[in-house]
């Protein structure tokens, strides 16, 4: 989660030098993939299975960074 990003809430992960970025949803939407930049399917599977089950933590620490 980068401090000077914008909206909407979402997370960049990156592993072997490729990145996706997961949008985080809110309380009714899960997270869910914007944009996968060369991640094999299933590391972007992985990272969205955690950023689901960490999903109040980040969207709550997302509130205290970007308000």
């Amino acid at each position: 989660m980068f401090t000077e990003d914008h909206v909407p809430a979402h997370v960049h992960v990156f592993k072997a030098g490729k990145e996706i970025v997961i949008n985080l949803g809110n309380e009714t939407v899960k997270p869910w993939v914007r944009e996968n930049k060369g991640m094999k399917r299933s590391d972007q599977d992985q990272a969205v299975l955690i950023a689901s089950a960490f999903q109040d933590y980040l969207l709550a620490e997302w509130r205290k960074i970007h308000g």
